[in-house]
């Protein structure tokens, strides 16, 4: 796995505009059923287009054991003797493009400098092979997430879809992005900024 340089310093958005580090919540109203009930942790947000994983759609197909063995991080016999945070890695359906590819967000106590990519203080993106070998000796990060494929959008493309009511945004939640229970992540992004999804869906029906 591996993916190449997001943004450098000098083509992203002024910290007030952009959106890096924090969460985006689909719309009732959304009209791409790709991201229906979606939150999106924007890892990306400059003038050339963003980019984000989703958090709250795992994977039915794929496990972290699996996983590893698949890329040969590890042999079939090795499973057995995983370390529980590794068999424990939840595997995210991260977003529609390149569904082939494989990013981890993790907490910043794992970090590599070539190839590891601090989003916030608390929040670190890498993507390729290593972190997933020192997860499987148990030495990977604290709290992670796997995901497969990522949401992408063009140049004042995500901007166009905010204007147009298709996204909320809200602040960032650890524990929204790594804890299991992604049934009710969609309610708990939209409760951290005081919305009830029952009047929102009214208020949208009335629209």
């Amino acid at each position: 796995m591996s993916f190449d340089r997001i943004r450098t310093s000098e083509d992203r958005n002024d910290k007030d505009m952009s959106l890096e580090g924090q969460m985006l919540i689909a719309m009732p109203s959304m009209g791409d059923p790709r991201f229906e009930r979606s939150v999106i942790y924007v890892c990306a947000h400059s003038a050339n287009g963003a980019m984000g994983i989703r958090v709250n759609r795992q994977s039915r197909r794929v496990k972290f054991p699996e996983l590893l063995v698949q890329l040969e991080v590890i042999g079939v016999e090795e499973t057995i003797r995983l370390p529980p945070p590794a068999v424990d890695v939840q595997v995210l359906r991260g977003g529609p493009v390149d569904r082939g590819r494989g990013f981890v967000l993790h907490s910043p106590d794992f970090f590599t400098p070539s190839s590891s990519l601090a989003i916030s203080d608390d929040i670190a993106l890498t993507a390729t092979v290593d972190i997933l070998r020192a997860i499987a000796k148990g030495e990977g990060p604290k709290k992670s997430v796997l995901a497969l494929g990522y949401a992408g959008w063009a140049e004042g493309q995500l901007e166009v879809e905010i204007q147009k009511n298709g996204w909320l945004t809200c602040p960032a939640d650890e524990a929204i992005i790594f804890d299991s229970s992604h049934e009710t992540k969609y309610e708990r992004a939209l409760k951290k900024i005081g919305v009830d999804l029952s009047m929102l869906s009214v208020q949208m029906g009335r629209a």
